[in-house]
């Protein structure tokens, strides 16, 4: 099965939107259709199959790791059941890789270092267990809260930008 990657970081458009909130309503990916309709707008690619339909999607968003103290785009991808074990995962993901690179090398100060990647699934997190994946150029950087194996892909020439200040959990409390 054949598709296409579609660029849609920052023009992600209403009509865009209700598909995307349609195939991850559909595949109970993300059932709360205010929730998917606010992670399409992080939408970075999508892929439609032969028919025109979205099978694809990766969205991103930054956040900082408290232990890296770095800004990272924090990356998630989704494919519908019938594209999946196809061997289009790492494509799509170093394509949208590029597309935020691309888009944080255009910026007058870059907002990220590179992907952080939560591999959610188990499969993938088996098959991929070398520190170093060349495929996916990604490095082992621990285990989320969830356990899940976290890996990190750094833009070129990424250089580090001061480090982002931690808020204590006391404060936080206080503050709520």
């Amino acid at each position: 099965m054949s598709f296409d990657i579609i660029p849609v970081w920052n023009n992600v458009t209403p009509e865009l939107t209700t598909e995307l909130v349609e195939l991850w309503g559909r595949h109970g990916a993300i059932p709360d259709a205010t929730r998917a309709a606010a992670r399409a707008r992080q939408a970075v690619c999508i892929a439609r199959d032969a028919d025109g339909a979205i099978c694809a999607v990766g969205t991103a968003l930054v956040r900082v790791l408290p232990r890296l103290r770095q800004p990272m785009y924090y990356y998630r991808q989704f494919f519908s059941p019938d594209f999946r074990g196809q061997g289009k995962a790492i494509a799509f993901l170093n394509q949208a890789r590029q597309l935020l690179q691309e888009h944080n090398a255009g910026l007058e100060k870059p907002e990220s270092l590179g992907v952080l990647l939560e591999l959610e699934n188990r499969f993938l997190a088996t098959h991929y267990n070398r520190a170093y994946e060349p495929s996916a150029d990604s490095t082992f950087i621990g285990y989320s809260p969830k356990g899940l194996q976290l890996r990190a892909s750094y833009f070129e020439d990424a250089r580090l930008l001061p480090p982002v200040a931690l808020v204590q959990r006391r404060q936080v409390a206080k503050a709520a």
